[in-house]
């Protein structure tokens, strides 16, 4: 009887231990943590309840022109193959 009591508060202190080392997520913090989505932030709140996008945050695409490209825009997972006409060879 003593024997199961010393093993079963070892399991309990054993779970403990491991919990406590897992990753910290929502439903393991406290009741205000909030974790994100691993955005950047692209403003700020104000005192009056207010969020002000600033410009230099905003993602800046850079688009090269296109008119005269002669690749298309899918790209196959299953490549054939292709005999190259300068070594004679077979590539993928």
């Amino acid at each position: 009887m003593p024997l199961g009591l010393i093993i079963g508060l070892g399991r309990a202190f054993r779970r403990k231990r491991t919990s406590s080392l897992d990753i910290l997520s929502s439903k393991r913090a406290p009741r205000d943590y909030y974790k994100g989505k691993n955005c950047k932030p692209t403003g700020f709140h104000t005192r009056k309840a207010k969020y002000v996008v600033q410009q230099e945050k905003l993602p800046n695409y850079v688009v090269p022109d296109l008119t005269d490209f002669k690749l298309k825009p899918y790209v196959s997972q299953c490549p054939r193959e292709v005999k190259n006409t300068q070594s004679g060879e077979p590539t993928k």
